[in-house]
Formats: structure tokens, sequence, C-alpha cells
């Protein structure tokens, strides 16, 4: 959509040039997404990847953390030494130190300064970093749904998809805001751990001594959080599932009365999420006091080795209280390794969600060719095929295709429901590649065509027309503002779709929005609103998979018509019909029935030929008739009720004013009449 640099199918032909901070490309040989191995070595991989993927930022977001260790060891220092040097001799009267009180105020003031300065480069950096990540988990997730098939997406709710890209993500990206701070302040542990062998090799274990201790407590830890945490990030994906299923269908929802199951359907998920996450809180809660703890356990330990080290002479008092001090500064270290080790189980978990879209298979492999020329294309179909799975056994739904339809044909495809007609058209678009045999367009292979060609060259109108909430303009380009087609071919584009008066009789005309998904517009202006989408690019081949079945007859024929009359540079137009109007404008007309071609001919050739497409008609015809027959019906209801109406109205009037109102609907009468006349 505009504002963004991703295109749905059937993209411009003079495509936008890419903005400048568009990620790289992917690359053609992919390592695979997924982590594997232990759970040890998974977590050191999860890590380390994101670190590599933006390593300029976490390196310097390391290194302020590092800048911010070493002035925290060393401050203790240097106040040791301003306190001896300077404050001591100054208040004993001493007159150099007090010249020098300034200097060591200005001193501990730049350390001050310069320990502020790393926590705000370590939070800028590290912050930074962890939107970068989430944006390339993005980009990877939207890219490779792109980059599936339909039957892809159709296996998998639009619910899950949404948890993958939200959700998911946040998960697998939560263990690095905490990651720069923890791998910063290691340099603490390294200098606490020198200065304390310095002092005596038992308080140096008595002190170091809790830093297995926190790895053996995050084992436990870990096996209980895993399983937790995995089920809190599917409910979360169930309950997203949940609520799009029920915004979707608001109308029906609305319009059945639905409404208390529905709501009974999500607050029965948002229970288990809810007591999914207190399960989560509860291990937490269990966790995090422990690691808080540790230190303090470690400090008492040091303080009661000290006390047999000092009764047995191996160390001074100051010694014990200078280890405990260290202790204590080792602690901030050991917390932060705590919140890292604490994240890393949702961070496993997430990841792995996203692993499985990125690495999923069915990607259709992209072609390298062109499509040079100009006009409709000739399209062929030689032995084709399409097996599905389905309930764990094959399903075929195209069987041995065979056609051959000219350039600049208006193609129509008949045949009952679930006969196969809509998996045989999009296979044109390539929304997926059959099983066997192959799909030509102008004799090249539209495996072998390049995306971009093929998308440019080839339209696909769905029967579901999708309208974005933005302007028509914005609709009918699908491109940034500044790109795209200009306007003269969006008006060109409307009025080909029968569409151009709707948008003139809109206030702001090609600038008006449209709510969303099109909700000020009926069923019939979204889907010619669709179709002008698919003109305005001036494809050789236009697909139309039923889109026309909420507009009205007579203004399909137009279309149908319109598109005939393109002159030489006309596309060939392969359409889902079910009206025997629009079949009868067909050049050609496939009768599809059970995954295979039955007859292809002129309408009248099927007729006089083919019993099934016969009967067909004749099923189509009566459907036709019922459907103008309601709407006569409704029609009539309507008239009886604005005569009943206007008859209400005019009772009590004055004869003059009466016959005045007469004269009115008799005017009326006369403009309907002619409007009808010059429409005809």
């Amino acid at each position: 959509m505009p504002g963004s640099t991703t295109r749905p199918n059937g993209a411009d032909a003079q495509p936008s040039p890419p903005p400048p901070d568009t990620l790289p490309a992917e690359p053609r040989v992919r390592r695979p997404h997924g982590l594997t191995g232990s759970r040890v070595r998974r977590s050191l991989a999860l890590m380390g990847r994101g670190l590599r993927d933006e390593w300029r930022t976490y390196v310097l977001a390391i290194g302020s953390s590092a800048v911010f260790g070493v002035l925290t060891v060393a401050v203790s220092s240097a106040i040791g030494t301003v306190t001896d040097e300077v404050v001591v001799p100054a208040l004993a009267g001493d007159e150099a130190a007090r010249d020098r009180i300034w200097v060591a105020g200005l001193v501990l003031a730049g350390i001050a300064v310069t320990l502020a300065a790393s926590v705000a480069a370590r939070r800028i950096f590290a912050g930074n970093g962890y939107a970068a990540l989430q944006a390339r988990h993005r980009t990877a997730v939207t890219r490779q749904y792109l980059r599936l098939p339909m039957s892809w997406h159709r296996a998998h709710p639009a619910g899950q998809l949404l948890s993958n890209a939200s959700s998911d993500v946040e998960a697998a990206t939560g263990v690095f805001n905490p990651l720069p701070f923890a791998l910063g302040v290691v340099v603490m542990i390294g200098v606490s751990a020198v200065m304390l062998f310095r002092i005596d090799v038992w308080l140096a274990c008595a002190a170091l001594v809790v830093i297995p201790v926190a790895v053996a407590v995050n084992i436990v830890f870990q096996r209980y959080m895993s399983p937790a945490i995995t089920r809190a990030q599917q409910l979360r994906a169930e309950v997203a599932d949940v609520a799009h299923e029920s915004f979707e269908a608001a109308l029906l929802v609305t319009s059945l009365g639905t409404a208390d199951r529905e709501e009974s359907r999500f607050a029965a998920r948002t229970d288990a999420l809810r007591a999914a996450n207190v399960r989560v809180g509860v291990v937490r809660a269990f966790f995090d006091p422990v690691i808080e703890l540790l230190p303090s356990l470690g400090t008492l330990l040091v303080l009661g080795v000290g006390t047999v080290r000092l009764a047995a002479g191996g160390v001074e008092a100051g010694e014990i209280v200078t280890a405990a001090y260290l202790l204590t500064i080792m602690a901030v270290p050991v917390r932060a390794f705590g919140w890292v080790l604490g994240e890393l189980p949702r961070g496993l978990v997430g990841y792995e969600r996203i692993s499985r879209v990125v690495d999923a298979g069915g990607v259709l492999a992209p072609g390298t060719g062109g499509l040079p020329g100009a006009g409709g294309l000739r399209v062929r179909l030689d032995g084709v095929g399409v097996d599905v799975r389905a309930a764990g056994r094959p399903v075929t739904l195209l069987d041995d295709v065979d056609l051959d339809l000219a350039p600049g044909a208006t193609v129509a495809v008949v045949g009952s429901t679930g006969a196969g007609k809509t998996t045989l058209v999009s296979l044109l678009a390539r929304l997926s590649d059959p099983t066997r045999g192959r799909v030509t367009l102008d004799g090249t292979d539209v495996r072998d065509v390049r995306e971009g060609d093929l998308t440019a060259q080839v339209a696909l109108v769905a029967q579901q027309a999708f309208v974005f909430e933005d302007t028509v303009r914005a609709n009918v380009t699908l491109a940034d503002e500044g790109h795209g087609p200009d306007d003269a071919r969006v008006w060109d584009a409307l009025r080909l779709a029968r569409v151009a008066d709707v948008v003139e009789r809109l206030p702001e005309g090609l600038d008006a929005p449209l709510g969303e998904r099109g909700a000020n517009l009926s069923g019939g202006q979204r889907q010619r609103l669709a179709i002008a989408r698919a003109l305005v690019r001036r494809p050789r081949l236009l697909v139309l998979d039923d889109a026309t079945s909420a507009v009205d007859p007579r203004v399909e024929q137009q279309i149908l018509a319109g598109l005939r009359h393109e002159g030489a540079d006309r596309p060939t137009v392969v359409m889902v019909a079910y009206r025997m109007a629009s079949v009868a404008l067909a050049d050609v007309v496939v009768h599809v029935e059970s995954g295979r071609v039955v007859d292809v001919g002129t309408h009248d050739e099927l007729l006089a030929r083919d019993a099934g497409y016969r009967d067909l008609a004749t099923a189509y015809a009566r459907e036709a008739e019922r459907r103008a027959a309601d709407e006569q019906d409704a029609a009539d209801d309507e008239i009886r009720r604005h005569e009943q109406q206007e008859a209400d109205a005019t009772a009590d009037l004055p004869e003059d004013e009466l016959d005045r109102h007469e004269d009115e609907e008799a005017d009326d009468v006369v403009r309907r009449a002619e409007a009808g006349a010059l429409e005809e």
C-alpha cells in the first residue's frame, strides 16, 4: 500500500525505484533460519546471530557498557585515593592537600559524567540494535509471506500469521535488551576476581561460587519455563486468530445474532492465555528472587569464610571488607546475566516459531526470462495437472488439461462448483505451479519468467475485491505518491471498468478516502474498482476469477464489450463466468468438470454438442431469472411503499397543491423514460 515498498501481485509495468533505506535483497543461497542442537547451543546461536547481524551497533553498545563496568570498579579506588591523599591531609591542615581539593573534585566529577555518558550510550545503541533486529525479522517474515504459494496461506490462519510478525518477533528479540549490558559488565567480574585472588584464594572461591550456582538455577528454570512460554505464545496466536475472524465476519455475526457465541469463544481463548501467562509469571517469580538473592548469600559466605581466615591470621579485617565490597560490585553483572537468562526461553520459542515460516518449503523459484512484445498474450496449457494433499491423502484438482488460447481472445471458463475453474486460472498468474505439464505465455514457461515481468503483464482480479483504507487513486495505482500511472491513465481505467461515474460523484474525486475495506462502496463498486486497478497496468493477460459476480449484468456486459474494442493492443481475457449473457460475449468457452476440460468452442457450438454444457447453461439461466425476479419483487415493494407514502402525504393537500404535485410526478416519469431511452 502507499507508504510501503511492498506491492501486491500485478505491480505496475514501470515500478517506482525502491527507497534508499530498503534492506538488501535476500541472497540466493540462504542458510536455514532455524536453530539446531541442545538448548545451550541454540541459546548461544540465537545471541550470536543477533550480535553478528547488527555488529557495529552492538560493538558500540557493549563497549559503552564495558566503560561503565571499568569505571564502576575504578570509582572505589579513586574515592579511596582522594580520601587518603587529599581529604584526610586537608582536614589535618596540609595546605598542599587543600590546594588539590579542586583537582580531586574535578576528577570525581569527570568520572561521574563519564559514567552517565556510558549509560546513555549503552541504552541508545542497545535500543537501536534491538529495533533493527525486529525490523530484520519482520522483513524476513513478510518477504516469505509474499513468496509462499496460496496453498500454504490457505493452510495457516491469518491470526497465526499476524502473531508470527508481531508477538513472536518481540519474543525472539527480547533477550537483546539486557544482553549488551550483561556482556559489557563482564569486565567487572574479571577485575573483581583478580582483586579477590590477590587478597585471598579462599575468599575469592567463596565469592565466585555464586556464578555456577546461578548457572544451575537457570538450567532448572529453563526446564520449567520453555513449555510454559511455548504454550503462551501459541495461545497468543490463537487469540489473534479468533479476534481476526470476528472482525472479518462482523456483518455476519451481527446479522445472525451470534455475538454471544463469539464473545464466549474469544473469552475461552483469552482465559486460557491468562492462565498460561500466570504460569509463566509463577515460574519467573521463583527464578528472579533467587538470582537477586545470590549476591547477598555470597556476601554472607565471604564474611563467614573471612571470619575463619581472620582468626587463622590469613587476612586482615580491611581485606574482608574489601572482598565484601567487590562481591557487591559483582552483583551487578550477576543480575544482568539473570535478566538475560530469564529472557532466553521466550526468545528461543519466538525465534523457532519465526523460523517455521522463514524455512517453509514450497516457495516458487523465480525465473530469469522476460515477456517481450505487445498485445494480448498467447496462452497454452500442455498436459497440466495439479495435485494437493488433503487429510493426509493426495487429491487431484486438475488432470491432463490442454488449452490453446489465441492472443486478444476473450475466453469464458465455465463449470459447476468445485470443477477446478479457480485452480486453472490461478496458474496463469502463477499463484501456484502445476504438478505436471507446463503453462506458457507467448511460448515461454511461466516458471521461467521474471516476477516483475509476470506481474506487469498478467493481472488477476479475484471475486473478493480488497480495498485499502486510502484514497481512490492509491487503491487503483497501488503506488507511493509521485510514482506509478498518472491521473489520465487512472481515469481511463475507471471509465473502462464503468466506475468513473461513481468516483466523479465523490466530493474529492481521486483523492476521496475510502473506508476500511471500501465500506463506503457497494460490492459491485468494489469489484469494478478492482478491475480498474488491473486495467491501469495495461496488462497483456487479464484474468477475472468471477470478478463481476456483484456487478449489475448490464454493466458487466459493458465492461466486457469495452475490452473487446481496445484495438490491436487489447489484452487476452480469461474469465470465470456464471452469467450466460456474459458467456455469450466470449470468443471461446472452456467447459471444465471434475478437473478436466470437457469441451472447447463457442457458446453456440457447445450448446449444440455438449449436453453437460446445455444443462449448465439452463441452470445458469434459471438462477439468473430467479435473481432478476427477486430484484423485481424488491423494486415493486419499494415502489408500492413509496406510492403509499406519497398517498399519505397528499391526502390532506388542497386541490391546487394536489394538481401541482401530480404535474411534478408526471414530469418525473417523463424524465426517467427519457434517461432510460438514452442509456439504451
